[in-house]
């Protein structure tokens, strides 16, 4: 019996200590090896938590997105630092915050001189290549640097039928083609004409799941009748409930205008309807997603191929009484992030970790093993995957958002969030600034700033948002040279 004992307890030592075996065989992979192969799968306007394994909307099934979860890891708590399509684009292929690389609205246009990180792999033999939505720093469709291979179109694009400009030639695609597809297509093409052992970087970049909502006509009214438990936050309405709750004033007039819950794109719409739309084109992303993963599987390249996919901004669907991006609430500025890759990335792992769009760049090139430039801002993810993360890891995030004329009713926000606490500092307006215990208010309905016992807390937090701010060189907002003619009419500098 004392040998069963023996041998009972040695079992359980071996079962303890296997994982952290694996967790190091892996880590000591991750510096051993680099993937041939990096892909980066980007979507528009997907929040963190619409995706069918985390259950917020139990009908919303995301078989790819579970897989690649399944596979790899899911990054848990992701953010942007500016949750908006052209700054976040810019932020993702630049390495660098709103205020650095100055295109900080869709109307800003490019400074010049931006270094896309890409570029770097070029240098050291990667071929490249973009597929989709660019939209950064104007609505130009033309092939743009770093890249060896482009398909694009102007500004936001269409959901069927697009004019794809195709290294520097234009052809227009009938009405029936659907344009998730379509790139999806022409990039396994691509990627099916490289030699296998030909390192490459792959850039797919989608419309969906941007409004107007125009699912695949496969999708369109599979979740007909559906809706979602409206949040917490949807039904504050009276000025009563925002005193109370001392909100923001923006907040509470936003709630009737183009991003209100109220009078939404200025119509009274349906809200489950929009809602349903929505999760119907968010599954030819999914697909997307899936085509890749299969011919990666079929062909015997998944281990040596590292995939990502990430969102470039999340998407409020009724909390505070608000639709759309920019604002700094979790369900705005959060985002998802997936990685699978079987050799260097343990399968069904959850990072906690704050990570941002500022990592993208030195963490590809870091999987690269190519030497990423001083002036990146964020760091590489691997140091959070496979086991504990470094003790120098950032304890907390920052965020931006710039006034814009188009949409005025969002003020310049500027916002720090550490792991349990968000302050966000409203520039520009008479109003009230939030802070918010997330542990304990993850809805973000109870506003603290004017809690005697957070005082200090908040005096802190921003000291630490200028501090920020002042080392980044951010303590001015970058004006643009654009003219407004009418709505929604820009003109740049050379278009005078």
């Amino acid at each position: 019996m004392r040998l069963i004992g023996k041998i009972w307890i040695a079992a359980q030592l071996l079962c303890a200590i296997l994982p952290s075996l694996r967790a190091n065989d892996a880590s000591s992979q991750i510096h051993q090896e680099k993937p041939t192969r990096v892909i980066f799968i980007l979507s528009d306007d997907h929040r963190y938590d619409y995706m069918g394994f985390t259950g917020k909307v139990p009908w919303l099934k995301t078989p790819n997105m579970d897989r690649m979860a399944a596979e790899g890891a899911y990054f848990r708590n992701a953010y942007v630092t500016t949750s908006l399509c052209s700054p976040s684009r810019a932020t993702i292929l630049t390495g660098l915050y709103a205020h650095q690389h100055t295109i900080v609205d869709n109307q800003a246009p490019n400074p010049g001189g931006l270094t896309y990180f890409p570029e770097y792999l070029q240098n050291a033999g990667y071929h490249t290549a973009f597929f989709g939505k660019w939209h950064m720093g104007d609505h130009s469709d033309a092939p743009q640097p770093s890249f060896d291979h482009w398909e694009s179109f102007t500004g936001q694009g269409v959901y069927y039928g697009p004019l794809l400009n195709i290294n520097g030639e234009h052809i227009q695609y009938p009405d029936t083609v659907y344009t998730t597809d379509l790139l999806t297509e022409h990039t396994l093409n691509w990627m099916q004409a490289q030699p296998k052992d030909q390192p490459y970087f792959l850039y797919l970049s989608h419309k969906s799941v941007h409004a107007e909502f125009a699912p695949a006509t496969r999708h369109q009214g599979l979740y007909t009748k559906k809706q979602i438990d409206l949040p917490a936050t949807f039904a504050q309405t009276s000025t009563d409930a925002y005193q109370a709750l001392l909100w923001p004033e923006w907040v509470k007039q936003q709630r009737y205008s183009w991003h209100g819950v109220d009078f939404m794109y200025h119509e009274k719409r349906d809200f489950h309807e929009q809602v349903v739309n929505y999760c119907e084109t968010l599954l030819g992303v999914d697909d997307s997603i899936g085509r890749i993963l299969d011919y990666l599987d079929a062909e015997g390249l998944a281990d040596s191929t590292l995939v990502i996919y990430m969102g470039d901004n999340g998407f409020s669907w009724g909390e505070h009484g608000l639709i759309d991006k920019r604002h700094f609430y979790e369900e705005s500025a959060k985002v998802p992030l997936l990685m699978r890759y079987p050799a260097g990335i343990n399968a069904g792992q959850t990072v906690d970790a704050l990570t941002d769009n500022t990592d993208i760049a030195p963490t590809i090139l870091d999987y690269a093993e190519v030497p990423a430039p001083d002036y990146f801002v964020g760091q590489s993810m691997r140091e959070v995957l496979n086991g504990t993360p470094p003790p120098d890891w950032r304890k907390e995030i920052y965020y931006e958002y710039y006034w814009e004329y188009d949409f005025p009713m969002t003020p310049t926000t500027f916002g720090i969030r550490d792991e349990r606490y968000k302050y966000i500092r409203y520039h520009g307006i008479w109003d009230r600034n939030e802070l918010y215990d997330l542990e304990n208010d993850p809805d973000e309905m109870h506003n603290l700033i004017e809690a005697p016992e957070h005082q200090e807390r908040i005096e802190a937090m921003a000291g630490r948002l200028y501090d920020w701010l002042e080392h980044s060189d951010g303590m001015q907002i970058p004006l643009k040279r654009t003219i407004k003619y009418r709505w929604g009419d820009y003109r740049h500098p050379n278009q005078y």
